[in-house]
């Protein structure tokens, strides 16, 4: 499939619906040195991957869903269920860190960008592998106790986690906005044009 295919057919498998086989270490390895090519002014790299697989997701929702009943004692067990396999749902999951920090030259906004598009890259990796992904956020990205549990140092923040498997489902298009509401041409302000 060539280059401008690929980026065309892209599609999120929610996470549920995402199974084995995943990446082995060898797809892994080239999906994160894939994700590692972004945009990166100062070469600062403000961003690293924490990866769960295998037992290291049931394990982080076992810790998870404890973490989730304490700020929700009233939490039903169906939700606590949930929570504890947040983490397991798809066979690969890759966590986004930023690692922004405050910098003479480059501001932590464009850091934190280059984080995002790491997390694009892991998606678009992933696809051109033949897996599906699903990049989330979800409470667990916001929560500093729970970045704590699965890993963040001080100062850090996850853009997201991103769910790899190959898809149980077909892919569905959603509805994309039309260009004319997105695009416009910028024109001076007393242009009459």
């Amino acid at each position: 499939m060539d280059a401008l295919e690929l980026l065309k057919t892209r599609r999120s498998i929610t996470a549920p619906f995402l199974d084995q086989p995943a990446p082995d270490d060898e797809q892994l390895r080239e999906i994160l040195t894939i994700a590692s090519r972004v945009p990166d002014h100062g070469k600062l790299a403000p961003w690293r991957f924490i990866v769960f697989r295998g037992d290291a997701g049931a394990e982080a929702g076992k810790a998870l869903a404890t973490l989730f009943v304490q700020k929700k004692p009233d939490a039903d067990e169906e939700r606590i269920a949930e929570e504890r396999n947040r983490l397991a749902r798809a066979p690969l999951v890759v966590g986004v860190v930023s690692t922004a920090a405050p910098h003479v030259k480059i501001p932590e906004f464009e850091q934190l960008l280059s984080a995002g598009n790491a997390a694009m890259l892991t998606v678009m990796a992933a696809h051109a592998l033949g897996f599906a992904a699903h990049w989330v956020t979800e409470w667990i990205s916001y929560d500093e106790d729970a970045g704590r549990i699965l890993g963040l140092r001080p100062g850090e923040r996850f853009v997201g986690f991103v769910h790899i498997g190959t898809p149980t489902v077909p892919p569905v298009d959603r509805p994309r906005p039309a260009l004319d509401d997105v695009v416009e041409f910028w024109k001076p302000a007393d242009s009459n044009a």
